[in-house]
């Protein structure tokens, strides 16, 4: 392995913490088998600061346009191919899932996503991912002298390296056949994403205007706010918090999920995290099974107590 590119994804002039997460676990790949990583960036975003993750160098890229999937798949594989890049790594985001395919083919590389596991390069080129939404692993080995992997996010500890990274830019000419019109974007909350701590609320809440408990305890944990699904249906939350197999997939260090009954639909997207806590008024609830810790309880008497506590 001698040349790991690193799409370094970001929002607002801002690296996602996927993608510190994605060069860290490049790096990692590197120090086993020798290598540097090279972390591109697409856009204006400075990325003089992705050394202190693991980065040797930093490819820079002018691209004024939004992010559209074929333009970034282009700038990615053509920076790939005059790097001579052996190995790309992504983070498992929106963008990530929409542009690996794309490089994959372009490059005519192995490709795996949802990727958990450092490889296991003894035998090949070895991966652990998750399948079946989340419920299923499988290992492949990629055959190909080129690869791609999409990387789950909160799968890999973040590692800080000392040392600089070397800038350099390149000039590409992408177009996109996709015409954006207008990006509107959630802000003020923590994204679904990127959080290590997650409060779910479901139909138990009875209506949107009791979602100020969520809210109030999500703001004392420093988390982001979720729903299932038929909370989103009937409008009491924005679909942009819908976690579930036709939702969100996450993957947060503790997920509590209040009023939620724990349909496998649901379940499928919340699963592996790591820590997840229930709390419904039924015992039956399916989600006591799948969760580490149970709460049987109403959430109007429940709630205000964690949310005291957590305060404290």
């Amino acid at each position: 392995m001698k040349n790991i590119l690193v799409f370094a994804e970001s929002a607002d002039n801002t690296f996602k913490k996927s993608t510190q997460e994605a060069i860290s676990y490049a790096r990692e790949i590197a120090e086993t088998v020798g290598g540097t990583v090279t972390a591109l960036v697409i856009g204006a975003t400075d990325g003089s600061n992705l050394g202190n993750y693991g980065a040797h160098q930093v490819v820079s890229v002018d691209y004024a346009g939004s992010f559209t999937s074929d333009a970034y798949s282009t700038i990615i594989a053509e920076v790939a191919k005059s790097m001579q890049s052996d190995l790309l790594v992504v983070s498992n985001t929106y963008s990530g899932k929409s542009v690996a395919p794309r490089v994959a083919a372009s490059l005519d590389a192995s490709l795996a996503t949802n990727v958990i596991s450092l490889p296991v390069t003894s035998d090949g080129f070895v991966v652990k991912r998750g399948v079946f939404s989340g419920k299923a692993f499988a290992w492949v080995n990629l055959s190909k002298s080129c690869k791609v992997l999409s990387i789950t996010p909160n799968s890999f500890e973040i590692k800080t390296w000392s040392g600089d990274a070397n800038k350099s830019t390149q000039s590409i000419s992408a177009t996109s056949g996709i015409a954006v019109e207008q990006v509107n974007k959630v802000t003020g909350k923590i994204a679904l994403t990127e959080a290590e701590v997650v409060i779910s609320g479901g139909r138990g809440l009875k209506g949107p205007e009791n979602w100020g408990m969520i809210e109030e305890l999500a703001d004392a944990l420093g988390a982001a706010t979720a729903c299932s699904k038929p909370v989103s249906d009937m409008g009491w939350r924005p679909h942009s918090e819908h976690v579930g197999q036709t939702g969100i997939t996450i993957k947060p260090n503790l997920y509590i999920a209040v009023g939620i009954s724990g349909a496998i639909q649901h379940l499928a997207g919340v699963s592996s995290s790591k820590v997840i806590v229930a709390i419904n008024k039924d015992p039956e609830a399916p989600f006591f099974k799948a969760a580490d810790y149970g709460i049987v309880g109403d959430a109007f008497d429940v709630l205000p107590k964690i949310i005291a506590a957590a305060k404290n």
